[in-house]
């Protein structure tokens, strides 16, 4: 579908546009330099395509190939029966969906981009549904790393930490409820309940009713065959991340962190100007009865987790080192964490792969209100169950 529309060659967003550019352009400038600025913005980039792009384009080949060989014994057609009773109900989403969960679950949210790319997985997706995906995807990304960063904190905690883990879990999913609900609400307004997914190119036009494709071949074919084309698909997506990750997350990461350790900018990456981390802290009135954090400075963590999940870790270590966060925060924080793990540096470029670039910023709404309420139920569930065990 042709997107483009035509307007008088001058307007004014011809005017405006530049002093807007020029003056966000200058809210770094003004604080890091000119220079370092340029600098950090081009490190960052570069350190993001090494460390994280092709981490991330790793995780898509690897399950882009497990997935295709789910697909082609089966496994998928079998989830989805088994799971359609609990899906349908509680995400309003078919029972295959629940296969992306547990991929990202176990990996990272790209790693949804693979199944999508798999035609026996999206003949179970209604046009409506198949963005959704994003966010359910989201909403349990890193979760496997994030649950068991958290209860390694235990010892410098000096209590167990396995309750407060388990409650932030189910606040996780709590909130993913939340956020693919939320985005179902956009979607079927955006392509009504009863369309179709188009099929991949060089796909059937449609799988019959009860059926679902098979290569042909012997059993050693078909492993090989699904091994190289779900990977093959994997890399594709991997390419296809590479946009929304350097530019989103680099812009995003500059205004969450700040200068090096040394308390000056020097143009390394990574660098910033704690934007962000400063408006939340105005707030905390707003979030201490919200979330009960136990330090203004806790807010960091949520907030960090909005670019990358993996830096808002790291910062709930020096927050349990210096004893700024309490059993309450990390219940939080596991939520949180898991729920948003980054969605800002990676729904856009996961919706544009989807071909929903229409929709990111319904999706980002939609997950953002979802993370808020992992925090939330994470927050009064652990107070709740204190109280009953006291």
């Amino acid at each position: 579908m042709n997107t483009t529309v035509y307007k008088k060659e001058l307007g004014w967003e011809s005017f405006l546009f530049p002093l807007v550019f020029a003056a966000f352009f200058a809210l770094f400038a003004f604080r890091m330099g000119l220079a370092n600025t340029i600098n950090t913005m081009m490190n960052t980039a570069y350190r993001l395509l090494i460390d994280t792009v092709l981490y991330i384009t790793a995780v898509c080949v690897i399950m882009g190939a497990i997935s295709a060989l789910l697909s082609e014994f089966g496994f998928v057609s079998l989830a989805n029966r088994v799971l359609q009773p609990l899906m349908r109900p509680i995400y309003g989403m078919p029972g295959a969906s629940a296969l992306g969960v547990v991929t990202t679950f176990l990996s990272d949210n790209p790693a949804i981009l693979a199944l999508a790319e798999d035609q026996n997985f999206r003949h179970f997706f209604k046009a409506y549904q198949f963005p959704a995906l994003t966010n359910l995807g989201t909403a349990f990304g890193m979760g496997l790393i994030v649950c068991s960063y958290m209860y390694s904190l235990s010892p410098a905690m000096g209590r167990p930490l396995g309750a407060a883990v388990l409650i932030g879990l189910l606040g996780a999913v709590i909130g993913s409820v939340v956020s693919t609900r939320l985005m179902l609400i956009f979607t079927k307004k955006h392509f009504g309940t009863e369309a179709g997914l188009p099929p991949l190119e060089g796909e059937a036009a449609e799988t019959p009713a009860g059926m679902r494709p098979e290569r042909r071949g012997g059993i050693g074919s078909r492993v090989m065959g699904a091994i190289l084309e779900g990977g093959h698909s994997g890399v594709k997506m991997g390419v296809a991340i590479v946009p929304g990750v350097l530019v989103v997350c680099t812009l995003v990461m500059m205004l969450i962190n700040g200068p090096s350790e040394s308390g000056a900018y020097t143009g390394a990456a990574y660098e910033g100007i704690r934007l962000l981390p400063r408006l939340a802290s105005k707030i905390d009135f707003i979030l201490k009865p919200l979330f009960g954090f136990t330090s203004p400075e806790a807010v960091g963590v949520p907030v960090t987790a909005l670019g990358a999940a993996g830096a808002s870790l790291s910062l709930t270590a020096t927050l349990v080192r210096q004893g700024l966060a309490g059993p309450n925060d990390i219940a939080v924080f596991t939520a949180m964490c898991m729920c948003w793990s980054g969605y800002l540096s990676t729904h856009t470029s996961m919706m544009d792969s989807l071909h929903c670039k229409e929709l990111i910023g319904k999706a980002i709404a939609s997950h953002t209100l979802g993370g808020l309420c992992a925090g939330v139920a994470a927050h009064w569930i652990y107070v709740l169950l204190s109280m009953l065990v006291s």
